[in-house]
């Protein structure tokens, strides 16, 4: 059963990843330096003071960062790698009592998929919203991201199967919005 939930945290994070690349990480990293979570022996730093206060001085960096015209789309840009990594890594980190081979592929597959076709959807969706309303909806876009990214930690590290949930109505949220698009679409 142990080994079902770290998958789950680590899906749960990496989704929410995909909405902000370092409040996940952050979360993470609190929960393993309050013990709540453990970690694979080779990631125990990320729960150091260290790394708490790195990862949440970038935490708030890039949520401030997400409020200035253009540096949003921007940074979009450069986060869909990023958050295809950062998912990759917390998979690696959280899942328990697999071969590393195994945890590896679940990682790349499942928690890097998951963070880039969430970061994939939100920038796009941050672009719509540029081109649509020159940006001044930009910020009410952001506030949902950091929000979805705070409820998706929480709920990846202290109820992980509802996290799962929440995952799959994501993908099911991000099926539809496509859809309607390529309804749209002459």
């Amino acid at each position: 059963m142990e080994t079902i939930l770290s998958i789950f945290l680590g899906i749960g994070l990496s989704a929410s990843v995909g909405f902000r690349v370092f409040l996940p990480l952050f979360a993470l990293s609190l929960a393993a330096y309050f013990n709540v979570w453990d970690l694979n022996e080779s990631w125990m730093w990320v729960g150091s003071t260290t790394a708490v206060i790195t990862l949440g001085i970038a935490t708030l960096v890039e949520i401030v960062a997400y409020y200035i015209p253009v540096i949003d789309n921007a940074l979009d840009t450069i986060a869909i790698p990023l958050a295809t990594l950062a998912g990759t890594a917390v998979m690696v980190s959280t899942v328990a009592d697999l071969s590393p081979v195994i945890t590896w592929a679940l990682a790349i597959i499942a928690g890097g998929g998951t963070a880039a076709a969430v970061k994939s959807s939100a920038s796009t969706t941050r672009l719509g919203s540029t081109v649509s309303t020159a940006g001044i909806a930009n910020p009410i876009i952001s506030t949902v991201e950091t929000g979805t990214s705070i409820v998706m930690s929480v709920m990846s590290i202290f109820l992980p199967i509802v996290a799962i949930l929440l995952v799959l109505l994501i993908f099911y949220l991000i099926y539809k919005f496509y859809k309607k698009i390529k309804r749209k679409a002459p």
